[in-house]
């Protein structure tokens, strides 16, 4: 089976070569690439134009803002309160339509949509030149799954924003007047494209690392669940389920911090990167998330610009070992991370007996995420020049189907002891003999909550899964969270969110956006 990186190394012709327009989420192809009659002839060239869509367009949303607003709105991580992090406004819901955050997850999410749309646009045109157009449909099927995934993404993000589905025609047209569209039109969109996607994609993909039809079905419970709707959420985790080709991967940790785990039996979608590529091709997570002492000695990153919370740390139950499969703190060694400040290998070391400078490792929290951390390549990990990695990010893995099957039982009752919901639920919280094996016998809201924040801590998620309650609970959430630090003697400074408004469930759109664009400033319209 062919590698998808494969593909991803190549200078996409016919899609690549974005030129800059004056909306960021329209950007369209150069006007100087292969015409229809000359390209997209063989399942090669459709494979290697799609392959792109798994790589760096995601990039600027990878960066910094999957951490911000997936992990910091939710009080899971705390950002550095400089500049390239808002300042610090994701840890208490100060966030700004300037905010430069704001407006690269914006950028990257419309740049996936507008990508794949264009590619959607061109394969159709193509058909009608085709011989066989079969190799062009399963490039529609997985380009409209891309587009899916950025339209639900944005959606969850913005709440009522624009579908754009010409990107080339509108970004010509002049002065733009794009209007917003209602979230739940917006979510229909994804979910039309991700119907489609499983209608037509393969089984089992072609080569590792790409989506097939089981992914698509896992993205739409995913839809579903966000919607309320759990009979057809409970339906498409089934979907999955049923297929036989999909399990929990027995090293959670593993799965998180070697690229040897990449598309493993759990992944049903993720993003690929190649360190050879470098900056915007690579995965930066641990270049902001890594002690400078593990990186800095080999390359001049690891900034702790973000690090898990005290609250996150308090989330995790004594028994529950993905504690320690997730995060750094005292006492946390990894013999084969070697560097000039550690021959013998990487410790953790907040006391000064192991490092003699204590304070490299004395952030707000006394600790730093271990996932997406592979270390300093003395592991065989290739790097960037600036410590990015070969790493995929996941985006679906099989424990969030279960977990999405289980709370789809559940439903809007207040609890369950169906033994389907049970069964799926407990093989995420007793993998690896977590929780010594110990499994639960009824099941709660609260319940699954908590299990989807600390099986999926770090992930760029949670903000979407307290968001999907809805105001009210979100804010008895967010408000009974520690946002504080620990000063040098050990006491916390205890800080609470600043979140009293339904409209601090979305991210403003960028001001940049609106100032060229008055129509979205306007109220949002239906698209159905």
């Amino acid at each position: 089976m062919k590698a998808i990186n494969k593909y991803i190394a190549y200078s996409i012709i016919g899609v690549v070569a974005l030129a800059s327009c004056k909306k960021d989420y329209l950007d369209h192809p150069s006007d100087n690439n292969p015409t229809l009659d000359t390209y997209y002839n063989t399942a090669d060239q459709v494979q290697k134009a799609t392959g792109y869509l798994y790589n760096s367009v995601w990039y600027d949303y990878q960066d910094k803002a999957f951490h911000a607003i997936g992990e910091t709105l939710a009080g899971n991580m705390l950002t550095e309160t400089g500049p390239n992090y808002g300042s610090g406004s994701y840890n208490l819901f100060t966030v700004l339509s300037t905010d430069p955050l704001v407006a690269s997850c914006w950028r990257s999410l419309y740049k996936v949509a507008g990508t794949a749309t264009v590619l959607i646009n061109t394969f159709q045109q193509k058909k009608g030149k085709a011989i066989e157009a079969g190799y062009l449909d399963a490039g529609i099927a997985e380009a409209r799954f891309m587009r899916g995934a950025a339209y639900f993404t944005i959606a969850r993000a913005f709440g009522d924003v624009p579908i754009v589905t010409d990107p080339v025609a509108v970004a010509a047209s002049g002065p733009q007047t794009v209007p917003r569209y209602l979230q739940k039109d917006v979510l229909q969109f994804a979910l039309e494209d991700f119907r489609y996607a499983e209608q037509n994609l393969p089984e089992v993909p072609a080569e590792k690392g790409r989506v097939s039809k089981y992914s698509a079905a896992g993205m739409m419970a995913k839809v579903y669940l966000y919607r309320k709707d759990y009979d057809s959420a409970k339906a498409a985790a089934l979907r999955v389920m049923n297929s036989g080709n999909y399990d929990l991967y027995p090293d959670y940790e593993k799965m998180f911090t070697s690229s040897s785990a990449n598309n493993n039996i759990e992944s049903l979608f993720a993003l690929q990167w190649i360190a050879a590529g470098g900056y915007s091709y690579a995965n930066p997570i641990q270049v902001y998330s890594a002690p400078s002492t593990l990186l800095k000695p080999v390359v001049n990153t690891g900034y702790s610009s973000v690090y898990p919370t005290l609250d996150m740390l308090k989330a995790y139950d004594p028994d529950d070992k993905r504690r320690q499969w997730s995060v750094m703190e005292q006492g946390f060694s990894r013999p084969d991370w070697t560097n000039v400040n550690f021959p013998n290998g990487f410790v953790y070391d907040t006391t000064g007996n192991v490092y003699e400078d204590a304070t490299h490792f004395k952030n707000g929290s006394r600790s730093n995420a271990l996932k997406y951390v592979v270390g300093t390549g003395s592991n065989g990990e290739k790097l960037s020049d600036n410590g990015s990695t070969d790493i995929c990010t996941y985006i679906l893995r099989y424990a969030d189907v279960l977990l999405i099957y289980a709370e789809a039982v559940l439903g809007s009752n207040a609890s369950t002891a169906d033994a389907s919901a049970l069964d799926a639920f407990n093989k995420v919280h007793t993998r690896g003999n977590n929780y010594n094996g110990v499994k639960l016998t009824s099941l709660t809201k609260d319940i699954i909550l908590k299990e989807r924040r600390v099986e999926f801590a770090f992930e760029g998620d949670y903000w979407f899964d307290i968001q999907r309650q809805g105001f009210d609970k979100a804010k008895a959430i967010i408000n009974a969270q520690e946002r504080g630090t620990l000063n040098g003697d050990g006491s916390i400074n205890h800080a609470k969110a600043n979140f009293n408004s339904p409209g601090q469930l979305f991210l403003p759109i960028p001001q940049s956006e609106t100032v060229s664009d008055p129509k979205l400033n306007e109220p949002p319209v239906a698209y159905y």
